[in-house]
């Protein structure tokens, strides 16, 4: 199993940026993809970006139509942590902020407890 953490969530101003971690633990070879959800109240969950490697260490990135300009996944391999990097942040990105680990980019198996991130205007 792999077991992802988020934290780095908080209250921001619009405008302003947060950084959010996951750290994975566990059999992390066996899941070479993370990827960020959100779930706003009352909302369904939304995919955000993902980021996955192949053996000869290449990134592939996704991201979000909507999120691709202001959202940034960058990772850590030694740390086994990645990073969501939000900038230029807008009231309607408030939402718990999940990260999932995968098998193959597509399939979440494992998933964390979420960091609320809340923007005020």
């Amino acid at each position: 199993q792999v077991q992802p953490v988020e934290s780095g969530g908080g209250l921001v101003q619009a405008g302003g940026s947060l950084r959010p971690p996951c750290a994975a633990s566990g059999r992390t070879f066996s899941s070479p993809a993370m990827g960020w959800f959100r779930q706003a109240t009352g909302k369904e969950r939304e995919f955000v970006t993902s980021i996955s490697w192949d053996p000869s260490r290449t990134d592939y990135r996704y991201y979000a139509d909507s999120m691709k300009v202001r959202f940034t996944i960058t990772r850590d391999n030694a740390k086994n942590t990645v990073y969501l990097q939000m900038d230029s942040l807008e009231p309607e990105d408030t939402a718990v902020y999940y990260c999932a680990a995968s098998p193959d980019g597509t399939h979440y198996h494992y998933w964390g407890q979420g960091t609320q991130v809340t923007v005020s205007s």
